[in-house]
């Protein structure tokens, strides 16, 4: 569906490109951890393209949150070194514009199986 595709390999390119500002320093932020904060960003995205397409069948909803999970691991395997420290604000960026990035990959493929 998505982690297969090649815009997902676009943006895992994309990702690694950035990944300087998870080396850089900068002041923590919050309490959350960059694991929290990855996990919050792709349910809350997950949670939207349910809420945009209340018609989806079960099964396409069960595959889409199978694939977020993947995307949860491939970002927890990249990250492994700093995943349970708090982010800066610069990561939060990053992780937020991926995060919304692979969510319009997925808004594409829940519409081209619709």
């Amino acid at each position: 569906m998505v982690v297969e595709s090649s815009g997902y390999e676009a943006l895992i390119e994309y990702f690694v490109e950035n990944l300087g500002s998870f080396s850089a320093p900068g002041d923590k932020v919050g309490s959350e951890t960059i694991e929290d904060l990855v996990h919050e960003l792709v349910a809350s995205q997950i949670m939207a393209i349910c809420d945009q397409n209340k018609d989806m069948p079960q099964a396409l909803r069960f595959e889409v949150m199978s694939e977020a999970d993947k995307v949860v691991a491939d970002l927890e395997e990249i990250l492994s070194s700093v995943w349970k420290q708090k982010p800066t604000y610069a990561q939060i960026n990053v992780l937020e514009e991926y995060i919304g990035l692979v969510k319009n990959l997925f808004d594409a493929a829940v519409s081209e199986c619709a």
